[in-house]
Parts: structure tokens; C-alpha cells; sequence
């Protein structure tokens, strides 16, 4: 069962994205909920405003596929290392009715963790449960180089 965690008990990166949330992320709404590393598991919550609205109140797909990448990008953090990263190379989103703007809730789940690739899925519900869509996901896992003249 998932659980709410302290946040000093998640990994680095994943303590470093709450501290400091992304532009985009912070756009979309983020608030972490809870997740389990262990699991691979992260539930989150995003307030969409109408900002991410289209001409006809929906949430612009392309605003439901830059959430899905968000939620998916938390889960490829619960897995890897402090000086590690996981740009997507590949997503896949499904849209199963229309995102309208208020608390949606999304959660990303690991499938599959390799040495450099991971696979992962995630659903987007409404605030009453309603599966508005999913996506699958695949990320590169990269170990950053220091930069020249800094200390490992």
C-alpha cells in the first residue's frame, strides 16, 4: 500500500524537485502526494488552471501530455542515483475523455527499470475518479559529468 513519506526520506532528486519545482511543473499545478520508491510508485495532484485551456474549456492535449510527462518524469526519479537524469525519449498518450480545468490527480508507476532505460505507465483521473487518460513512457537513464574544475 502506498503510503504519504516524509520528504527527507525521498531520494536526493526527488527532495531537489520539491524544493525547487520545475517552470513547467509549477505552470501545470504540481503537489506531491505520496509515493513509495521501493515500488516505483508516485501519486500527485495538479490544480489546472484555465491557462491550460483550449477555445472550448477542455485542457489543451498538449497540456494533458506535458502532465503525463511530469508525473512520469517523478517515477524515473524514484529510481536512480543523485547525479542521474531521465530525459524521455519516447511518450505515448491516450486520451480517454476531456481534462476541464480544477484538482486532477495522476500517478506514475515503474514498470521496468534496465542499466539505461526504464519503462513506466501513468493514468490522469478527475477529482471524482473519472480516467481521463494514460500514457507509457520511456526514459534514458544518463549519469551527468561534473563540470570541469568542480569537485565530484
Amino acid at each position: 500500500m502506498t503510503q504519504t513519506i516524509d520528504p527527507a526520506t525521498l531520494p536526493p532528486n526527488i527532495q531537489a524537485i520539491l524544493r525547487k519545482p520545475s517552470p513547467a511543473s509549477q505552470y501545470l499545478g504540481l503537489e506531491f502526494l505520496e509515493c513509495s520508491p521501493e515500488k516505483g510508485h508516485v501519486k500527485v495532484a495538479y490544480q489546472a488552471s484555465d491557462q491550460l485551456c483550449n477555445l472550448w474549456g477542455g485542457i489543451h492535449g498538449g497540456m494533458v501530455a506535458a502532465i503525463m510527462d511530469d508525473v512520469l518524469a517523478l517515477a524515473f526519479g524514484l529510481t536512480i542515483n543523485w547525479g542521474q537524469i531521465t530525459p524521455t525519449l519516447e511518450l505515448k498518450t491516450t486520451f480517454l475523455q476531456a481534462a476541464r480545468p480544477g484538482r486532477l490527480l495522476a500517478e506514475a508507476f515503474i514498470l521496468r527499470r534496465g542499466k539505461s532505460i526504464s519503462f513506466a505507465e501513468a493514468e490522469l483521473r478527475s477529482a471524482d475518479g473519472e480516467l481521463l487518460a494514460r500514457a507509457s513512457a520511456t526514459a534514458s537513464i544518463v549519469t551527468l559529468k561534473p563540470k570541469e574544475g568542480s569537485k565530484a
